[in-house]
């Protein structure tokens, strides 16, 4: 009897810990910036075709967190050791078993989808994996990778209902917002990532430096966000919607300078306002 509470204690930590890899928070945030950018280019007749992405979007970043904390396992043991590797809730190699099979739904999906989107899901993919293994610890350049990846689910969702160019604006001010958001994480984790001899840019140039950084990035999108209502792309709620995204981003720049971990936390709601505006201006047109 005791034998079998603990095996499910097991069993159940397990589970827990394999959801926690996944981040379904961020999963299902990927999968609705997918559907937006579905939704913004016009959906239609490709209702069908904008579910499969959205769905392929989150099996995707399943598998990229999973392989993440794969490989990030020695760093989480400093920077979180709440994570599912390091507490032993799954393996190492049970990591990477889930991740496969993450990927593999995601490929099965893909290949229902037009071949621009299917392109775009390859590129991805690919760029899920070399993000820890390569181009993580090189200045920069890890966190334009990321950017690069949370701009194009916009393009992603576009591309699978057949109009891509739709979205380039939105997709580019999501990069650059991320961009700003993933180096203040990086500071906010800059000890785990020195001690593990990562090159990350608050490492090969200054924490407040890589701030200032941030901040400029940041900048050029708020600069650039009027552009959709100025093409017409949006009405005018975006403005007003994405009004409040700018001054809480903007906030969150502000305070990374003291408070790198709540800025951090910030920043996502700013995030979150954005991808609102983006429907809500959509929206607007369409009434």
């Amino acid at each position: 009897m005791c034998r079998a509470a603990v095996d499910g204690d097991d069993v159940r930590e397990t589970v827990r810990g394999v959801v926690d890899l996944a981040r379904v928070g961020n999963c299902v945030a990927a999968a609705a910036l997918t559907a937006t950018g579905a939704f913004v280019a016009g959906v239609g007749s490709g209702g069908a075709l904008a579910a499969i992405a959205a769905v392929t979007t989150a099996f995707a970043v399943a598998a990229g967190n999973t392989i993440n904390d794969y490989f990030d396992r020695e760093i989480d043991a400093i920077n979180q050791p709440d994570r599912p590797i390091p507490r032993g809730a799954v393996s190492p190699r049970g990591a990477l078993a889930v991740a496969a099979l993450w990927f593999a739904a995601a490929v099965a999906l893909a290949a229902a989808l037009p071949t621009l989107a299917l392109a775009i899901a390859a590129v991805n993919l690919v760029a899920l994996v070399t993000y820890t293994t390569i181009f993580k610890g090189t200045p920069g350049l890890g966190n334009a990778l990321v950017s690069y990846l949370v701009g194009s689910t916009f393009l992603f969702g576009g591309a699978a209902v057949g109009r891509p160019e739709a979205v380039v604006v939105l997709a580019l001010l999501a990069a650059l917002s991320t961009f700003a958001r993933e180096v203040i994480k990086d500071v906010e984790d800059v000890v785990g990532d020195r001690e593990e001899g990562l090159r990350t840019l608050p490492v090969a140039i200054g924490e407040r430096r890589s701030l200032w950084v941030a901040t400029g990035s940041l900048v050029v999108a708020v600069a650039a966000s009027p552009v959709p209502y100025l093409t017409a792309t949006f009405g005018a709620a975006y403005l007003l919607v994405v009004a409040v995204a700018d001054a809480v981003m903007v906030y969150a720049c502000y305070e990374s300078f003291s408070d790198p971990t709540a800025a951090q936390r910030r920043f996502k709601y700013g995030t979150f306002l954005a991808a609102v505006a983006f429907v809500v201006g959509r929206a607007v047109l369409l009434v």
